[in-house]
């Protein structure tokens, strides 16, 4: 995965490559890093998602709404989110970091992560910023369930699962196809009991088995 694959990804071209590279330079690979462009982007993030939950749920409480904004804002929801970009295949790291796995240490990715939002707004505007926010959190605001957005469609399938005294659900990936920035994932959620089979697809085999686990759960519940 390169920086750019990266950034198409997201959805934006960058008119300045030096923000890009310095969104990924961590600050153990020296000067300039992302530091500064994480505190930013750490800003505009948490604006873009109260402004789209906002609008999202007009009914909801600002407890609720509070309490799920930080929930996709945390630093687990936005490492799983640079995993699935692959971020840390582009990170430059210095010689520690490299040999600790700071590639794939969660608060390295997190960070890097709001660091890139920053370094779009800096390219192209607030605009450009949160259009890539919103395309890379489609998946994650489409799966809220307002008084189950605290657990995600896998934890919700095996907590409905256990409580049942059934088999866990297993998930195996069917297929994964396209360009690098353009990937599509198709996984298969199986039970045993009740017997059950769901596909799910996404840009991610994380999304996708998310996407399988609640189609099972709708699927149970109907």
């Amino acid at each position: 995965m390169t920086a750019q694959s990266v950034a198409n990804k997201l959805g934006h071209a960058f008119t300045d490559a030096g923000l890009l590279r310095t969104a990924l330079t961590h600050r153990s690979f020296g000067t300039p890093n992302n530091e500064r462009l994480e505190f930013l982007g750490d800003g505009i993030l948490d604006c873009v998602i109260a402004a789209a939950l906002f609008h999202r749920f007009k009914d909801l409480a600002e407890g609720d709404l509070s309490r799920l904004r930080a929930n996709l804002v945390r630093q687990d929801a936005l490492h799983g989110l640079a995993a699935d970009l692959k971020l840390g295949e582009c990170l430059h790291l210095g010689e520690g970091e490299l040999k600790t796995g700071g590639a794939q240490r969660p608060s390295i990715l997190a960070d890097a992560l709001e660091a890139l939002f920053g370094a779009i707004y800096l390219d192209a505007g607030f605009e450009a910023a949160q259009s890539a926010i919103l395309k890379l959190y489609a998946p994650l605001l489409d799966a809220i369930k307002p008084g189950l957005a605290q657990k995600d469609a896998k934890t919700r399938l095996q907590e409905w699962l256990q409580g049942r005294k059934k088999a866990l659900p297993r998930y195996q990936l069917l297929e994964a196809s396209g360009a690098a920035h353009e990937q599509r994932f198709e996984v298969v959620c199986e039970i045993d009991s009740p017997p059950l089979r769901t596909l799910g697809q996404g840009q991610s085999r994380r999304i996708a088995e998310q996407v399988a686990a609640d189609k099972a759960l709708r699927e149970l519940n109907a």
